[in-house]
């Protein structure tokens, strides 16, 4: 069984998706009857529209929440979804979360880790870790880690991780993650924690295929209608040209973003196509395994169709490995999986 190991995977299958592909089209014949599924994040943008699919598709959905009683109403009258108290900036609950899942569920089939902050001021744990950096790769790491024995049980299991294309604005900072010696930037941290959503599906899977758990990462797409900008300040998206003095965002941008339920659909596909069967480590997009970009591919923000491709650094065998001994000492958790 191969990984993705320095990008050794990383080839466009030409699944026969694309970026208009919806979620409805990838979970199109496939049947998650009796299986169980945990999304983080699941009750707004496109965590939502992830759950509400798999459940369509037949699976029982738990979704850990920061705000339980938001989750609640967001997800009223989606059956068989369970929503439980979890802050990924707090070691405690995510123990707290797990422990409760284990106690009363033998296995999980999917886990996806799709919560995550972005263009937040800088702010930090109580761990002193900065907080793009502990709630969208440490708290996931720890979180993975406290459900390992039940993904092993799955014999098939997947891990998903929700990175982005914003990987491309920072490899992973080995020798400051924090921001202790140098100048706190938000798209830098976001940058480097979704280098680290990639790193961490690279080593997972290298370690997890002789289990039969295979991860991926993905970037969704730009997506109009998520939440997760929500804390910007509205005159950095004047100053990127996106919206007008108003506050609107301009039609013209509009038209060129995805709908949430084409955001989610590459989340939908990782968890569940047969097409990645034998397959891990990988990033995807658009619903099939992204190009590796080596300076080959051009990028322009006014283009959001453009914004493709992983770079070899957040594939890289030793960086992924460097960064799982890291996440291991900065949670105090030994993760050996196995």
């Amino acid at each position: 069984m191969k990984d993705n190991y320095s990008g050794a995977l990383q080839q466009p299958l030409h699944s026969g998706f694309n970026a208009t592909s919806t979620t409805q089209d990838v979970i199109k014949g496939i049947d998650l009857q009796g299986k169980t599924v945990i999304v983080t994040g699941g009750y707004a943008g496109i965590g939502l529209e992830t759950v509400k699919t798999l459940v369509a598709a037949g699976a029982k959905v738990i979704v850990p929440a920061r705000d339980v009683q938001k989750a609640a109403n967001n997800l009223k009258g989606v059956p068989n979804i369970t929503v439980a108290s979890m802050d990924l900036m707090n070691p405690a609950s995510i123990d707290a979360f797990a422990d409760a899942f284990l106690s009363t569920h033998a296995q999980l089939d999917i886990l996806i880790n799709n919560a995550g902050i972005m263009w937040v001021p800088l702010q930090r744990d109580e761990r002193g870790y900065e907080s793009q950096l502990a709630t969208n790769h440490l708290g996931h790491f720890q979180l993975t880690a406290k459900l390992w024995p039940a993904l092993k049980k799955a014999n098939g299991a997947r891990v998903v991780n929700v990175s982005s294309f914003g990987h491309q604005m920072a490899p992973f900072n080995f020798e400051d993650p924090n921001f202790i010696n140098r100048e706190y930037e938000t798209l830098q941290g976001y940058g480097q924690s979704k280098t680290a959503n990639n790193l961490f599906s690279v080593e997972l899977d290298h370690r997890g295929k002789a289990y039969g758990v295979r991860a991926f990462s993905l970037h969704p797409g730009s997506v109009l209608g998520t939440d997760l900008g929500r804390v910007a300040p509205m005159a950095l998206f004047q100053q990127m040209g996106t919206h007008d003095a108003n506050g609107d965002i301009y039609p013209e941008v509009a038209a060129k973003l995805k709908t949430v339920a084409q955001g989610a659909a590459t989340s939908v596909w990782c968890a569940t196509s047969p097409q990645l069967n034998g397959i891990g480590g990988v990033y995807c997009e658009d619903a099939d395994i992204a190009q590796l970009d080596e300076g080959n591919i051009e990028h322009n923000y006014d283009d959001p169709s453009s914004l493709r491709g992983v770079k070899p650094y957040a594939v890289d065998a030793a960086n992924a490995q460097r960064l799982w001994t890291l996440s291991e000492e900065m949670t105090g958790i030994s993760f050996p999986a196995n």
